[in-house]
């Protein structure tokens, strides 16, 4: 069958669930822009994501790729002879989730696809039928942290027009204060030691950091303009601002929460950005 069938195949698929095209590529956990060019005929659909698609939209997988079954639109709920239904978002944005909270717990190489498959409540085969390999499943990992992290970023700055509130604000998002931060940045470190090594996760890794760095960048220059922050070069600054929160956010992480000591903790942490945005940043009151 000719990949452009496929793709207006799947283009029913997306049309029945009723969800933008960006919306379908979250929930089978691969890249938007990937999705569209395989729906434009410039990419093939890998056979894992016509599995995801399959599944996600409630469609046999051989009608997908050309089989005379009638496509209907799947039911609201899944059928009652499934042992575990998939929250929201269906089963591969599930293993996703599972996935990364499992990382962060106990690190990447210590997670096996069987201690994945108990989280969700499904079999090896059903996580192997949706990622074929560990490689993908990292990737489709580190493409849903870089989603969560964005969204999360844009809904806490959405309608903040004073660069240098937002810039706090983004400064307490990124501070490991609260144990879904400090999940979040385990995660990150240990993907930033697989992207040392994976070169598809060193790509995402460098791609992820140019954006964030580009955001950080494009609040500076805003606030140069505003007059808030001093005429300073907002890539440079940019760039020393996101490697500090790096740094910083790693030693908050070697220090367990409320322990006394020479360790560095999150409010410490907070208060160093803070003062480096004070002093290097922000321009001197008229």
């Amino acid at each position: 069958m000719q990949q452009y069938e496929v793709a207006a195949r799947v283009r029913q698929v997306i049309d029945a669930a009723g969800v933008s095209a960006r919306e379908f590529a979250r929930r089978i956990v691969i890249d938007p822009s990937k999705l569209s060019r395989s729906l434009n005929g410039s990419r093939r659909f890998t056979a894992a994501e016509l599995a995801r698609i399959a599944d996600i939209g409630g469609v046999d997988a051989n009608w997908l790729l050309g089989a005379a079954a009638t496509f209907t639109v799947p039911p609201a709920s899944p059928p009652p002879s499934e042992p575990a239904p998939a929250p929201e978002g269906g089963r591969p944005l599930q293993i996703v989730r599972e996935t990364v909270r499992l990382i962060a717990e106990r690190g990447f190489h210590a997670v096996r696809v069987a201690d994945i498959a108990t989280a969700c409540r499904t079999s090896t085969a059903a996580i192997h039928y949706h990622f074929p390999g560990r490689d993908e499943l990292l990737e489709a990992a580190v493409r849903w942290c870089m989603d969560e992290d964005t969204r999360r970023r844009a809904a806490a700055t959405e309608g903040t027009d004073h660069a240098g509130d937002e810039l706090r604000l983004l400064l307490d998002l990124q501070t490991p204060r609260t144990e879904q931060q400090r999940r979040q940045w385990c995660v990150w470190l240990d993907l930033w030691a697989e992207a040392a090594r994976s070169t598809t996760v060193g790509q995402l890794h460098r791609e992820y950091y140019r954006q964030w760095r580009t955001t950080v960048s494009d609040v500076i220059r805003r606030g140069v303009d505003q007059g808030v922050f001093r005429p300073v070069d907002p890539d440079g600054a940019a760039l020393t601002l996101t490697a500090l929160i790096d740094g910083l956010a790693s030693q908050v992480l070697a220090t367990a929460p409320g322990s006394p000591g020479t360790g560095t903790g999150a409010q410490a942490m907070h208060d160093a950005l803070t003062t480096h945005v004070d002093t290097c940043l922000t321009a001197p009151a008229a």
